[in-house]
């Protein structure tokens, strides 16, 4: 069966838009509450066949084109000796930020199939149950997300101790996204080789910069990650590379310049707009606002419809929202979203508007 993900993903006819959502397996969902009652976050993420079930879920419940497989951007972190906890009402908390030169140097070498054999294992289970022709998605944090939550210890809104380093001690920061690189890319193949067919790159805080500072501190190591990842396979043979932040469409030229096949839009930026900005030779993949999804059944119609319109059935479009999935989301809504994607078929009206 054909994998429509993967022809939207390389720029390939299709004969229906492909659909999945970000943060599709959570807590949005009863079968996902039911779960988390038994187990904490952490927990769920580190018992394979507890992540296997819930990635399966949103596939079993709504026919979803793609699954993401349930896991979290921060635990690789903890192959490098940073701790983390996740604690209720706070998130993500790291105990030993990183604050020094020393810091970042005493750094463990990453070994994905040791530091992340859970993610992995979760991974084979879910490719083997999947039905013929869904994607899988595996996915990592960004070298800039990733160091942020290392320095700033948890989440942030200024990330003051962040830009500081980066603008103070070059060397060092330097040296970090180095090493966060070689873990983003490395974490990435691991996962393709337990059976992810596409991958996505995660940079939440990326928003927060400056396009010249995105350019001088953060693109050289995406570009680092990106390409280390697909040295790994034959020319032309490397899964698709998803990039996606949010905040960023006043630096869409620049994401270009990732190497990532396929462009993730946030909904701040209208779905044609910002592919033309990107250009014709990148795939985009959103966008529609996760709010949306709260809104009565005709408006969420409207909007969905008017991203489809837009992208008016060129190959390389994938529909998702312009960010994850909120709590609380309607299950029903979700559903008749996905059902209205796959039943959509572009009008002439739009291919003529080309």
């Amino acid at each position: 069966m054909t994998n429509r993900i993967l022809a939207a993903c390389r720029r390939q006819p299709t004969d229906r838009t492909p659909i999945w959502l970000m943060r599709q397996a959570g807590r949005y969902m009863s079968v996902y509450r039911a779960v988390r009652e038994r187990y904490g976050f952490l927990e769920m993420v580190k018992r394979p066949d507890v992540a296997a079930e819930v990635t399966l879920q949103p596939i079993e419940a709504f026919h979803l084109d793609a699954a993401i497989i349930f896991a979290d951007i921060l635990p690789p972190l903890e192959g490098l000796g940073i701790q983390l906890t996740f604690e209720k009402g706070e998130g993500p908390v790291i105990h030993n930020p990183i604050r020094s030169r020393a810091d970042i140097e005493s750094l463990r070498p990453y070994v994905a199939e040791e530091s992340s054999a859970y993610t992995l294992e979760a991974l084979r289970l879910v490719k083997r149950a999947l039905p013929p022709g869904t994607a899988l998605y595996g996915f990592s944090g960004a070298p800039f997300t990733l160091a942020s939550y290392a320095i700033e210890g948890g989440g942030s809104r200024e990330y003051r101790r962040t830009k500081v380093l980066m603008y103070s001690d070059p060397e060092s920061w330097r040296l970090l996204l180095e090493k966060l690189s070689d873990l983003v890319a490395d974490y990435l193949l691991a996962q393709v080789r337990a059976g992810a067919d596409v991958v996505q790159i995660f940079d939440s805080w990326a928003g927060a910069l400056a396009p010249d500072d995105f350019r001088e501190y953060v693109l050289p190591y995406l570009q680092a990650a990106i390409n280390r990842f697909r040295a790994a396979f034959a020319p032309g043979t490397a899964p698709p590379v998803v990039y996606f932040g949010t905040d960023l469409n006043g630096m869409l030229p620049l994401l270009r310049e990732t190497g990532a096949e396929v462009i993730g839009l946030d909904w701040r930026i209208r779905l044609a707009d910002g592919w033309a900005q990107l250009g014709p030779d990148v795939a985009v993949q959103g966008n529609l606002d996760p709010l949306a999804l709260h809104g009565p059944w005709p408006e969420i119609e409207r909007r969905a419809r008017a991203i489809l319109d837009q992208a008016a059935g060129r190959p390389g479009h994938i529909f998702n929202l312009g960010h994850g999935i909120l709590t609380e989301t309607p299950e029903d809504n979700v559903r008749r979203l996905v059902e209205f994607v796959q039943g959509y078929r572009v009008s002439a009206e739009s291919r003529s508007a080309l």
